[in-house]
């Protein structure tokens, strides 16, 4: 089965997080994930962020990364298109969404063919 991975739910499988451990388990009954195309640049921002505020050492950043490069390595990406760019925008007019949350949402909803109940969107993003 595949499912639709947010940036919110990747981060803990790359730096130790409060939600690792339960994001292991959901990642390990995965077949395929996917994801939009700016996924890397997020996990990349999040990783970088508690880097500087909190207490995560060189070597966990560096692994972190190690780590994402191996996912991006097999995941499936949604490039952009015109179609979800048009899906975001309707979105954002009718939801209190972020930009870069209406494009992911609009990436999963492109991936679901149009038909988001035949795919699983996996987020620790409360909004």
């Amino acid at each position: 089965m595949v499912r639709f991975w947010d940036a919110s739910a990747l981060v803990p499988l790359l730096v130790e997080e409060a939600t690792t451990s339960l994001m292991r388990e959901r990642y390990a009954r995965d077949e395929e994930l996917a994801v939009w195309w700016a996924t890397e640049v997020e996990c990349i921002s999040a990783i970088a962020r508690q880097s500087r505020t909190t207490a995560l050492d060189p070597n966990a950043v560096l692994a972190g990364f190690t780590r994402l490069a191996r996912l991006a390595d097999v995941w499936t990406e949604m490039a952009p298109a015109p179609a979800i760019r048009e899906t975001a925008i309707r979105l954002l007019r009718t939801h209190d969404l972020r930009a870069a949350g209406a494009l992911q949402l609009a990436a999963a909803f492109a991936a679901s063919e149009g038909r988001p109940s035949t795919l699983t969107f996996v987020s620790l993003d409360a909004r």
